[in-house]
């Protein structure tokens, strides 16, 4: 029997689920491999892996909203669907931000929503069958489901490939360490940059030597104040040519060799009030992909 869970921000868009339910001890990983999908593609990813759990899919989603999935839940054989709606602090103006697939012993972590139109946007996520990621990705989503019924029991911050933020600040941690320590070139793709520190350690790390280059969305208004203090402080900064209708949504930077992908936007609220998980990686092949889709990005944003 499927034991599929649902850990939703928005649930009015999901029907057929019930209640709770604990999720299924980690199946051994196959391989350890790990591989980045990007924009519509990433549909194809989800689509297998609920197609093909035979043991468990977890499931902790800002928005899901895409009947081709809520259909493929409901009609998993032997499926039992129970939710949770995860309780955000009002007074700060949280949300539940997470992106987060389990099926059996893989994972699907990034910034891709399950809307109607999220297929549009260009986006990020990593596919990984590692087992100590998994394991961490399962020890998060029950830490969350727990305190969707109630009974909360925050996992103590720790520094891992896996992060989380409140409870914790472990993406900000990650995300300067990665920013500090880079030698050679930072390439991001931010939907929303606002946080005064990153900007400033981007600008820091362009003054002792690093490549840095920012893709931003041009869409989001809170980006301007951004661009104009990254390019007065000679870092490359260019706005990514969206269609109407469509988002740079993607969450992600390059440092060297390290990757970090996820749901967090480079804000206060991102790294500081929401709830939000990153994950990151230096497989060669997912870094070569990403380099490659960042260089066609970088000169179609000239």
């Amino acid at each position: 029997m499927v034991r599929v869970v649902c850990l939703l921000f928005l649930l009015l868009s999901l029907v057929g689920c019930s209640n709770p339910a604990v999720s299924a001890p980690a199946a051994p990983a196959a391989g350890g491999e790990v591989r980045l999908w990007q924009d519509a593609g990433i549909f194809t990813l989800v689509g297998r892996l609920i197609s093909s759990a035979r043991h468990r899919v977890l499931v902790e989603m800002y928005e899901l909203g895409r009947d081709e999935l809520v259909r493929a839940i409901a009609e998993a054989e032997g499926m039992r669907v129970r939710e949770r709606a995860y309780p955000v602090d009002d007074g700060r103006h949280q949300i539940d931000h997470v992106k987060l697939l389990i099926a059996d012993a893989e994972a699907a972590v990034g910034g891709m929503n399950w809307g109607r139109h999220s297929d549009r946007n260009h986006d990020y996520v990593l596919e990984t069958s590692n087992a100590p990621e998994l394991d961490r990705l399962v020890l998060i989503f029950d830490q969350d489901w727990d305190l969707a019924g109630g009974h909360p029991s925050p996992l103590p911050q720790v520094s891992a490939p896996v992060a989380q933020t409140s409870p914790g600040g472990e993406i900000r941690a990650m995300l300067e360490h990665a920013l500090n320590r880079a030698v050679r070139r930072v390439l991001a793709e931010v939907y929303t940059l606002t946080d005064a520190a990153v900007i400033a350690e981007m600008v820091i790390a362009h003054r002792r030597g690093v490549m840095v280059r920012v893709l931003l969305d041009p869409n989001q208004v809170y980006n301007l104040h951004a661009y104009a203090v990254l390019r007065a402080g000679g870092v490359e900064v260019r706005w990514y040519p969206v269609p109407k209708g469509v988002l740079l949504h993607a969450k992600i930077g390059l440092f060297d060799a390290e990757l970090v992908v996820g749901s967090a936007n480079w804000t206060l609220s991102g790294l500081g009030v929401n709830h939000e998980l990153d994950i990151e990686t230096d497989d060669a092949v997912a870094v070569r992909a990403y380099v490659t889709r960042f260089g066609g990005d970088w000169a179609r944003s000239a």
